[in-house]
């Protein structure tokens, strides 16, 4: 069972990759540029590719080479207030490069393909909990260049051996099998509020003023042990003759950003100073999912609590490993 894992240098890509790697059966080979990844994130004996998904030809040969099967898509930019100042590096990074994958997993005869999409492609709700059906009509670049790569998989896929499942990821959270969240810059809610509590900073609040009970954003937040296992979920679905598909995965339950504060100052035993600081272009007020679908086509439910994430990722803060970007070898991508 040969699996490509793009961006297994990440936050949510080493958490599977490590996942994977633990499966005598899966043979895992990692693709990440490294721009953001870490390489130390990625397991010992993995094979890592360096490249960024600028050529589909580099990408077949690739696949050909390592005669994939299986692909769990997770490279891309993901910060929603840098895709609106820079939406054409997004466009670019998350679905160009995309394109170039989906051509050649299509060419190399790949059967399985995962993609990391995102709650951000349904943009302000008319109705919640949000359902895969609801309108697709996302806020900023970050959420429309997912949106795109979801509609070039309905059409690149039709008509070939490929099929897909699009996982509309809410809020990730947590840390585990033995790594946790390490963007540089931070710019994700919980560990930013566990790295000021830890420093003794003052932690931010990106609007006060929304239309929800506490003014605050409210957000569905999943564990990301969870979430590895709805992407491993995912592709027993399409092993098993699943249809291709949209899923949401996150836990259905609404937190708002005042009541993460109070989880983590419960977590940590800190107090947490706050700065109200004005909302960030691109921030619906209220994002939670339905997760039937989730139940019902890729038998997963979420088993861990918002708490339990919380806890994780203030473990994996109070003793994390340091890490340098380049610090591993990585293989040469393959001659075409």
């Amino acid at each position: 069972m040969a699996i490509l894992v793009t961006g297994g240098g990440g936050y949510i890509g080493s958490h599977m990759t490590r996942f994977l790697h633990e499966d005598p059966e899966a043979e895992v080979v990692v693709l990440d540029s490294l721009e953001r990844g870490r390489a130390a994130a990625i397991p010992s004996g993995v094979p890592v590719i360096r490249d960024d998904l600028g050529s589909s030809e580099r990408l077949f040969a690739l696949l050909r080479r390592y005669a994939i099967e299986s692909i769990f898509h997770f490279a891309g930019y993901a910060v929603v207030s840098e895709s609106v100042q820079c939406p054409e590096r997004y466009f670019e990074a998350n679905t160009a490069r995309s394109a170039n994958l989906i051509l050649a997993a299509r060419q190399a005869g790949v059967r399985e393909f995962v993609f990391s999409s995102t709650a951000a492609v349904y943009g302000t709700p008319v109705e919640l909990p949000l359902r895969e059906d609801a309108p697709l009509r996302p806020l900023s670049p970050y959420g429309l260049s997912k949106l795109m790569v979801e509609q070039l998989l309905e059409r690149w896929a039709d008509g070939s051996e490929l099929r897909f499942v699009s996982l509309r990821y809410f809020n990730v959270a947590g840390a585990g099998y033995g790594t946790g969240e390490a963007h540089e810059p931070e710019s994700h809610l919980i560990p930013c509020l566990l790295q000021a509590a830890a420093r003794g900073e003052r932690a931010r609040v990106f609007g006060t003023d929304f239309p929800t009970p506490d003014g605050t954003c409210i957000r569905d937040y999943v564990h990301v042990v969870d979430l590895v296992h709805g992407h491993q979920a995912a592709l027993r679905y399409l092993r098993e003759g699943g249809a291709s598909t949209a899923v949401n995965l996150g836990s259905g339950t609404p937190t708002s950003v005042r009541e993460v504060i109070v989880a983590v100052q419960k977590v940590t035993g800190l107090d947490l100073e706050v700065e109200d600081c004005p909302p960030r272009p691109g921030d619906p007020p209220i994002l939670v999912a339905d997760v039937a679908k989730a139940a019902t086509a890729l038998r997963w439910r979420p088993k861990l609590s918002f708490l339990d994430a919380v806890a994780s990722a203030w473990d994996w803060i109070q003793s994390p490993t340091p890490v340098e970007p380049r610090a591993r070898r990585c293989a040469p991508v393959p001659p075409l």
